[in-house]
């Protein structure tokens, strides 16, 4: 069977890799897989061999504690929640999960810690700065007070971060040592030695021997201590904080599910509980609801919006026969569905069990410093240990002994080591924040320089997300009397192209006549009379009922449909006027972006739920590698464990809930900001800007901060190479040169000093940018073969607005997001630094629009500059 473990105390990929031995050693286990991102566990194992409390006590003996999470709902709770498990229930309660409660635990810590650590850098530096200290602090008469001031002030700092010591010793007993060992020994040294020189400082002052006081006095490394704590706390809290994202996905998924049903039971109407629904049930959808479950069409036709499911960007078809899926958006007419499919078995409760169980299976980011951890850490104690015991063979006291051990783990201590990683990491990701680039964990930022593979979305990704008119071809009238009839025509229409036709009309200007005795022909059109004509707009089918040759314009029609169009012809009762063609248009940065993927070896593969025509005609265009189409959800997450499955490291860039359980599933899931608010929080990028090319800079900047994070470990280790020796003593007898513990803190600061600096070079790095728009001209030939319209034709405003109230990149999210959302805004940049939003926006989109549209999101609009 398998099962799942909620798993606590881990805290890097050390700890991860120890429970997964533990319980792979077991007799009876399959299969382990260890989350150290959402601190799960999940175990294939065999019920006859093994138990449940087996593998909880072997965890609990590796220092670490589990507990089962709570299995799947059985058939008489199906649909409840709609495919997630209990376990998921409880994550998604606001907060409620351990991992939110850990992300305060850690917030609260690293505030006290620097509470108090600042008093104490005070106390003991700030002579050194020409700072005054207090009378009764100063002097060697005063050394036990500077000394007590600084103990107990050092105190609470301990006690708060005890964790690391229990943790860092209880690992370092069971011979694994990792990150929170060399924290542990570092920190332990500091004040072990620290309490040794107050006692030394006590013997001095009775002896009156004033120049031990002295040397004692200046020996105090309690500030080194909680220095170390201090910062690596800040570390791990912007760790915490990435994995609250995991549970909010599945709660958010689960929201949108179906909440009733409409269903008809011995001939009866009745709104039922969704989960109540059984199969065979008869549904009954009306116009602009959500369809409750998955079925076949038995009544009725109508257009479905399958954009959340198949990422299928034009509203589908349906009539009697075709099947409907559960969270899906009924769009136009009434239909009756016998339901096929309900609860947990629905394919929308199979995206949310994807989802969950592909954030759960995905592999940790094994930590550089973590690797080295655990061969640094038993050397630096041998090495100790051999200073003392060859200093106290070779007949030095005792006092020196020591001292030159403890000076060996204090110039040791990991604080150089442990800033290395995440240090880098911040600069990075607040880089990244900065251009719009939200990367949500330092595991993302790593993993992303190894992409081998980028898995792109077709529709809201490489495209606009939306049809609009790209071809008008007019045969018998203007093209502007074409669009004329087309508009009056499609006003009532509910015909998937409608609103790019009628879009394009207001454009242009032109305003829909009146049109009367209108009619919807299911699979083949719309009719209607225009100023006391009758006029059509349909498919081939429909011009030859009305007996006309519509075969002349096979030609053209094919040629459209081969570039990934839908063409619709327009005809009166004599004629064929002409043909109108829509399309969901290719952004205008994505053939820069794909290029600058393949220029750094990067395998472009496109994964789409759209038809192959299209998808192949959006191939040809883009110069993309490999092209998957008509694809499912579980399709899309199936075809990315395939790629992973081949050794490679797999990049998924989506924007639609079905995009979701491929992007969990993917090494690095990267989500369009314009997009759904579970692709979002599914993903661990967001490209706020909804430009591919931001993909190209993630994957730089992820490369420039892992060559950073490696600088920084060399030098940290280069000056350990260099200071341990000398800290042992091995030049003393030559040249009588021994370093104290002061001069060893004193080079572990000044190399943690370098590694911040360093770090900081990060904030310089080059974000890739598009190239400057070029004007585009129309060119227009004799009215009889058409033309295609230029992208972006339209005119457009430039429109900069002053906000205030914007504090972080969450505001950021949230004020380009709402932009975004108002109708004719087709860019939005948002600056932080600047507080300002730049819009492009179509010339009919007004100020006021944009003004409540940041208002409504809870910010303050100071100024609107056109």
């Amino acid at each position: 069977m398998k099962q799942k473990f909620d798993v606590t105390g881990m805290t890097c990929s050390a700890c991860s890799s120890r429970v997964e031995k533990c319980v792979r050693k077991l007799p009876g286990t399959k299969d382990v897989s260890v989350n150290l991102l959402t601190n799960s566990m999940q175990v294939d194992f065999d019920e006859s061999a093994l138990s449940v409390q087996d593998i909880e006590n072997a965890v609990e003996h590796a220092g670490y504690g589990a507990a089962a999470a709570g299995e799947h709902e059985n058939a008489e709770t199906a649909g409840k929640t709609s495919g997630a498990g209990k376990a998921s229930q409880a994550a998604a309660k606001p907060g409620g999960s351990p991992v939110e409660k850990h992300m305060h635990e850690m917030r609260n810590r690293m505030i006290l810690s620097f509470l108090f650590l600042i008093p104490l850098m005070y106390v003991s530096m700030g002579h050194m700065a020409g700072l005054p200290l207090p009378g009764f602090l100063s002097g060697p008469e005063n050394a036990v007070g500077f000394a007590m001031t600084q103990f107990l002030l050092c105190l609470p700092v301990v006690i708060v971060n005890r964790s690391y010591y229990s943790k860092g010793f209880s690992t370092l007993m069971h011979g694994a040592p990792n990150m929170d060992t060399l924290i542990a020994i570092g920190s332990a040294a500091s004040l072990v030695y620290g309490v040794f020189a107050v006692y030394r400082i006590g013997y001095g002052l009775g002896v009156q021997d004033i120049a031990l006081v002295d040397q004692y006095r200046h020996d105090l490394y309690f500030e080194s201590a909680v220095m170390i704590l201090a910062f690596i706390n800040v570390g791990k809290y912007l760790e915490a904080r990435s994995k609250g994202k995991t549970s909010e996905a599945i709660r958010k998924l689960m929201d949108m599910a179906p909440k009733t049903a409409v269903v008809e039971r011995n001939g009866r109407q009745m709104e039922i509980p969704a989960e109540e629904a059984m199969v065979g049930d008869i549904f009954l959808v009306k116009p602009g609801s959500s369809i409750p479950a998955d079925g076949i069409i038995i009544e009725g036709s109508t257009s479905v919006d399958e954009a959340a499911i198949t990422g299928e960007s034009i509203p589908v078809e349906k009539r009697v026969g075709d099947t409907v899926i559960a969270a899906t958006m009924n769009k136009a007419g009434f239909i009756r569905f016998r339901g096929t499919k309900v609860g947990n078995d629905t394919t929308f409760s199979q995206i949310i069990r994807l989802v969950e169980e592909a954030s759960s299976s995905k592999a940790p980011i094994a930590k550089i410093a973590d690797k080295i951890a655990g061969i640094f850490v038993p050397i630096v104690m041998g090495i100790a240990l051999i200073t003392a015991a060859a200093w106290l063979i070779a007949g030095a006291t005792f006092e020196f002994a020591l001292s030159c051990a403890i000076a060996v783990l204090v110039i040791s201590c990991p604080c150089a080591l442990g800033l290395a990683t995440p240090v880098a990491i911040m600069v990075g990701t607040g880089k990244g924040a900065e251009n719009g680039i939200l990367i949500k964990s330092g595991e993302a930022l790593e993993i992303t320089h190894n992409i081998k593979s980028v898995v792109l979305d077709k529709t809201g990704t490489i495209t606009q997300g939306k049809p609009q008119v790209t071809d008008i071809l007019a045969f018998k009238r203007s093209e502007k009397e074409l669009l004329t009839v087309a508009a009056a025509l499609e006003e009532k229409s509910e015909h998937p192209l409608a609103e790019a036709i009628l879009e394009k009309a207001g454009a242009e200007g032109i305003k829909p006549a009146k049109a009367e005795n209108f009619l919807a022909v299911s699979g083949r059109g719309v009719q209607a009379e225009i100023n006391g004509k009758r006029f059509f707009a349909g498919n081939q089918k429909f011009a030859k009922e009305k007996g006309l040759a519509a075969e002349s314009r096979d030609q053209d029609m094919i040629r459209l449909a081969k570039e990934g169009k839908t063409p619709l012809l327009f005809f009166d009762e004599n004629e064929i006027l002409g043909i109108i063609a829509a399309a969901d248009v290719v952004k205008e940065t994505s053939a820069q972006a794909i290029r600058e993927m393949k220029k750094l070896g990067i395998e472009v593969i496109m994964l789409t739920g759209d038809n192959r025509r299209t998808a192949e005609a959006i191939k040809r265009q883009l110069a993309i590698d490999t092209v998957i189409a008509e694809v499912l959800p579980q399709d899309k997450e199936r075809e990315v464990a395939r790629l992973q499955e081949g050794g490679r490291t797999v990049a998924m860039v989506g924007d639609g809930i079905n995009d979701a359980p491929a992007l969990a599933r993917a090494d690095v899931g990267i989500a369009i900001g314009a997009g759904t608010d579970v692709a979002i929080e599914s993903a661990d990028i967001v490209l706020m800007k909804s430009d591919l090319l931001d993909v190209v800079t993630a994957v730089g900047l992820s490369k420039a901060v892992i060559r950073n994070i490696k600088q920084n470990l060399f030098w940290a280790f280069f000056y350990n190479a260099c200071g341990i020796p000398l800290a042992a003593g091995l030049l003393y007898p030559m040249f009588g040169l021994k370093l104290s513990p002061m001069f060893g803190a004193a080079a572990m600061s000044l190399s943690s000093f370098f590694v911040v600096t360093n770090a900081l070079r990060l904030r310089f790095f080059h974000v890739l940018k598009k190239p400057a728009k070029k004007e585009q001209t129309e060119t227009v030939d004799n009215g009889k073969q058409g033309r295609t319209l230029p992208e972006n034709k339209e005119e457009t405003n430039m429109i900069t607005m002053k906000i205030e109230g914007m504090m972080c990149a969450h505001c950021q999210a949230a004020v380009t997001k709402a932009l975004n959302a108002v109708e004719g805004v087709t860019k939005t940049d948002v600056s932080l630094e600047d507080k300002a939003a730049y819009v492009e926006a179509g010339g009919d989109v007004s100020g006021d629009a944009l003004k409540k549209a940041v208002v409504d999101a809870g910010y303050e609009v100071t100024e609107i500059t056109v």
